[in-house]
């Protein structure tokens, strides 16, 4: 009997794809402006084997009222929009697809930097606007010091990019094994060392109940003059309010932001006001490429567990549900 897989977006590349094919798998796809409520009645109505989770939420009763789901897989690998403790709590393991967009979300981050610190889409616009507005106050990104709040994959490519161009680079991760090869990087013992060296501060750490609001006022304030923020991990890990007041208020020089705290942006929010911000909605991992190797990863995740071959643990976010 073919598995069936409800994939919680319209599509899903074709790299996954043809995976499931192979495997005779029935597919079940989201209708394109659909939300949770529709995965949580696709669930409640179709006996699902699996769901590779892209944005929309994947909710407590969305998995409870689904007694065929046997593996979810995250088709990337930030879980905050999956009920990973509901998961768990019914033996589900809960997989992710590690490194598949890292090379795509660095660029990204070096893409908000350089543009944030030059005033890239200030001039664009002026010159768009009919005005030869020759900004000459771009900031000079050599010499100065990067701090990165986590160093998995992402930060690790950005560090060295940015060694690369003379940014010296300092690193505060509490989850960095001790003897960690930081290749050319400083490290320090707490985020109070990092922020008053941090020149640009660029944040790669996970959306958790620590992370979330860890970069407030209080942490804003002590990052030097005319320091750049660039946040290309989720919106949530940073109090929007108080990065508004501190980009309002010139005490950091500009933001690049391709996460933000409600995503999609409301056409209400200050920071479409600023112009001291680069905004991109939330695309850093979603190069062709990089979607093709998600999901075949979330493809190969599901099917291994599926078929009795398992990829390997360090893929799993809650690895406890296999000592039940």
């Amino acid at each position: 009997m073919p598995h069936t897989i409800l994939v919680t977006a319209p599509k899903l590349a074709g790299a996954g794809l043809d995976l499931l094919n192979a495997g005779q798998c029935r597919v079940l796809y989201i209708a394109a402006g659909e939300g949770a409520d529709a995965v949580e009645r696709i669930l409640a109505q179709e006996p699902v084997d699996a769901v590779i989770s892209r944005t929309l939420d994947l909710t407590a009763k969305a998995i409870e009222a689904c007694p065929t789901l046997k593996v979810i897989s995250k088709h990337g690998v930030g879980v905050s929009n999956i009920d990973v403790a509901a998961a768990s709590a019914r033996g589900i393991p809960v997989y992710v697809t590690p490194g598949a967009n890292a090379q795509s979300v660095t660029e990204m981050t070096l893409a908000l930097m350089f543009a944030a610190a030059r005033r890239v889409s200030w001039m664009d616009r002026e010159i768009r606007s009919g005005r030869w507005s020759r900004a000459q106050d771009g900031l000079e990104l050599s010499g100065r010091t990067l701090g990165l709040v986590g160093f998995g994959q992402v930060a690790r490519r950005v560090s060295i990019a940015c060694q690369a161009i003379g940014m010296p680079v300092v690193v505060f991760d509490a989850l960095l094994p001790a003897d960690s090869d930081l290749q050319g990087a400083e490290r320090v013992d707490s985020l109070a060392a990092l922020l008053p060296r941090s020149q640009v501060l660029s944040l790669h750490v996970p959306l958790t109940e620590k992370t979330r609001g860890f970069i407030g006022a209080e942490q804003l304030a002590l990052l030097p003059e005319d320091a750049v923020l660039i946040n290309t991990a989720r919106g949530e890990v940073v109090d929007e309010a108080a990065l508004i007041l501190a980009l309002r208020e010139r005490r950091l020089y500009a933001a690049g932001l391709d996460t933000m705290a409600v995503e999609p942006l409301p056409a209400s929010s200050e920071l479409l006001g600023l112009d001291n911000v680069v905004l991109t909605p939330h695309v850093g991992g979603s190069t062709p490429a990089a979607l093709a190797a998600m999901a075949a990863g979330a493809a190969r995740n599901v099917l291994g567990y599926l078929t009795g071959n398992p990829v390997a643990a360090s893929a799993c976010v809650n690895p406890s549900v296999f000592d039940k």
